[in-house]
């Protein structure tokens, strides 16, 4: 049985849904399943089934054994219905690559995959144990919107949504901020993605506010976001190998580092995968680690994939974990060097075994805009500027297995920037366009822990539903 402990090492044996439920671990670390299934020999048996069969295989294998089969099912069908691609996460060739399409949720970002089926989750546990969930989450964009249409009147959930002021497109935040039902509350605060993410862990941290007013988390921090981006990964392979032991390498856009470590669990379980090719914008730290070994926190730049404009990946502990041979030890002195300093070297066979795995490389805003311009008059294809770092890291990266990039988020989703590129107006999906005529409803406030947590304990004590 999958039980689930702390990458820090002061908690343990978790059931799946004591994982989910808790989010951040209390001793501060991410949580993490004590094995992860060899899955090879499962391969050929899974490689006709859909989208659907395929997520209740794979994520079967890490509920503790406590969700019964039927209820998964539920669970996973219910979550992927409002899709509007057959497929869930079709895989296209363009141009001599093939584009993970994961834009086809009801957000039009990859983020649905996940936070569909964690809303979900969550009311399915929530049923059995009688009180409330207070989600608080940081969003660069994508998150904070697909959470939102999760989670959006369900009964004895509120979420607390906090988003960097004027470091979103202007679609992502409508597509939060129209969201008017009484259990969803924006705070647009006034500094960065890493400034909101510090907030959301410094709550999470104060422990008994954590457990008496029963907060969780949709960031990637929660396992269940992890989880559930595996499988994409198994359903793309399947769509693009002609054997099962054909090596495939995957390019993905990356700021958070939650999308490409489910890639490297994917590899855990014995998926044939050669390469996971990070990609990066102008905030590069992730590159600078993967080439040079240094982790190191630099000023934050805004770009044109702002959902990327982050300098502290809040799941690279997960990774750091793994290559530390899962010693807590090691990984408690390397993290608690990094908050002290905003740096972290590591070389060596640390760095050596780190590039086995993977490869990386940082994209310019030029960069971006060259690429959606060339791919578009080439093949005729959009790409949204987050995808275009990923096809430009995949040239860059020169990988010589066939390559598979994850597309994050619909192209209408940063007009603006498709624009500086192509010089046209991208036409907007009909969920998309209607947004700019409803009422919105955001709160501005400063990115300080005390002022939020007064904002948070406010509006629950407005509430009748109290703990």
């Amino acid at each position: 049985m999958t039980l689930y402990s702390s990458t820090r090492g002061q908690v343990k044996n978790l059931l799946f849904e004591e994982a989910v439920m808790m989010g951040l671990a209390d001793d501060s670390g991410l949580l993490v399943p004590s094995e992860f299934p060899d899955v090879r020999s499962k391969l050929q048996e899974w490689s006709s089934l859909d989208f659907t069969d395929l997520s209740l295989e794979i994520m079967q294998l890490f509920t503790s054994g406590k969700i019964p089969r039927d209820e998964l099912k539920l669970l996973i069908d219910r979550s992927y219905k409002t899709f509007r691609h057959p497929e869930i996460t079709p895989v296209n060739s363009v141009g001599g690559i093939h584009i993970l399409e994961l834009f086809h949720g009801p957000t039009f970002a990859f983020k649905d995959v996940a936070l569909q089926f964690l809303g979900n989750l969550f009311e399915y546990f929530l049923d059995k144990r009688h009180h409330p969930l207070r989600i608080i989450g940081a969003t660069s964009g994508d998150t904070g919107s697909a959470a939102i249409n999760g989670l959006q009147g369900k009964i004895g959930v509120d979420v607390f949504m906090l988003h960097p002021k004027g470091r979103v497109s202007p679609i992502q935040e409508m597509q939060m901020t129209t969201v008017l039902d009484p259990n969803i509350h924006n705070l647009a605060i006034e500094g960065t993605f890493d400034d909101a993410q510090m907030i959301v862990k410094a709550l999470f941290n104060d422990h008994e506010f954590k457990k008496r007013y029963f907060l969780g988390s949709v960031n990637s921090i929660n396992w269940a976001r992890i989880l559930a981006q595996i499988v994409y990964y198994f359903y793309a392979w399947f769509r693009v190998v002609k054997s099962s032991h054909e090596l495939l390498s995957f390019v993905v856009p990356t700021g958070n580092f939650g999308n490409v470590l489910a890639g490297y669990y994917s590899k855990c379980m014995g998926l044939p995968i050669d390469k996971l090719v990070i990609g990066t914008n102008e905030n590069d730290i992730l590159h600078r680690f993967f080439t040079k070994g240094e982790y190191h926190k630099t000023e934050l730049k805004k770009t044109f994939s702002p959902s990327m404009d982050i300098q502290i990946s809040s799941n690279f502990e997960r990774y750091l974990f793994d290559l530390a041979e899962k010693s807590s030890e090691k990984l408690q002195h390397w993290m608690e060097s990094f908050e002290l300093t905003g740096k972290l070297t590591i070389e060596g066979e640390f760095l050596k075994n780190a590039q086995s795995d993977f490869a990386s490389a940082s994209v310019s805003d030029e960069e971006i805009i060259r690429t959606i311009r060339n791919f578009h008059q080439q093949n005729g294809y959009l790409l949204d500027p987050h995808t275009a770092v990923g096809i430009t890291a995949a040239k860059k990266a020169d990988i010589q297995t066939p390559v598979t990039c994850l597309a994050c988020a619909h192209p209408a989703k940063f007009n603006e920037t498709v624009r500086k590129a192509l010089d046209i107006e991208v036409e907007l999906p009909e969920e998309l366009a209607v947004l700019k005529n409803l009422e919105t409803n955001c709160k501005t406030v400063p990115a300080n822990v005390e002022i939020i947590k007064n904002e948070i304990l406010e509006t629950i004590n407005k509430q009748s539903f109290l703990p």
